[in-house]
């Protein structure tokens, strides 16, 4: 069995599937390579971008006191820290839809094809297994791309998902470090009006 002959056999329904498969894959793999390169450049990035736009955001606040710096300073990382994560999880529902439909796609596929199969001996009065192995394996071909699909969508979203785990802890890891930071400056600031006073 070849697949010019599968197509032959197929009906609409089958090739629409089948199309509806191909574009599946196509997008699954666009999508995955995009979010892992954009994933692991962000994975890299993170912390330092961070720092750069919390540096001006604590210099700005120099003259204000401990507690609204810290208010301040806090609001601004979990604003920015929403943004990382919003942009590390573009693509994400792409990749779990494809992953989760591709398969039930390939057996209705399936199903179809058989039922395709079924009522083609039924309206030629034949039943042998001539008659029924070759339209029932072709349409257990179905089963075969949506697995297909299915597969490098699930690889693709947990990689993507186990990089985007590391962003969010070198974010939250500088968060950290960067509250401190701004901490101990409103005490050594604190420090040096009692002394000036």
């Amino acid at each position: 069995m070849d697949l010019a002959s599968y197509w032959q056999y197929s009906d609409m329904v089958t090739k629409s599937l089948f199309f509806l498969l191909l574009i599946l894959s196509i997008i699954s793999w666009v999508t995955g390579i995009i979010r892992i390169i954009q994933s692991r450049r962000l994975a890299g990035e993170v912390a330092d971008d961070l720092s750069q736009k919390l540096q001006a955001k604590i210099f700005e606040l120099q003259d204000s006191d401990a507690a609204t710096r810290r208010l301040v300073v806090e609001q601004a990382l979990l604003k920015h820290i929403g943004r990382y994560r919003f942009a590390s999880e573009r693509g994400l529902p792409i990749l779990g839809t494809t992953a989760a439909i591709a398969p039930f796609i390939g057996l209705f596929g399936t199903v179809w094809g058989i039922f395709h199969a079924l009522h083609s001996i039924g309206t030629s009065g034949q039943a042998g297994l001539e008659q029924v192995a070759g339209p029932v394996g072709e349409a257990l071909i179905m089963t075969g791309l949506g697995i297909a699909v299915a597969i490098p969508a699930v690889v693709f979203y947990n990689l993507a998902v186990r990089i985007n785990r590391q962003i969010m802890y070198h974010a939250n890891d500088r968060a950290h470090d960067l509250l401190a930071q701004s901490i101990e400056l409103s005490a050594e600031q604190g420090a040096m009006h009692r002394v000036s006073d």
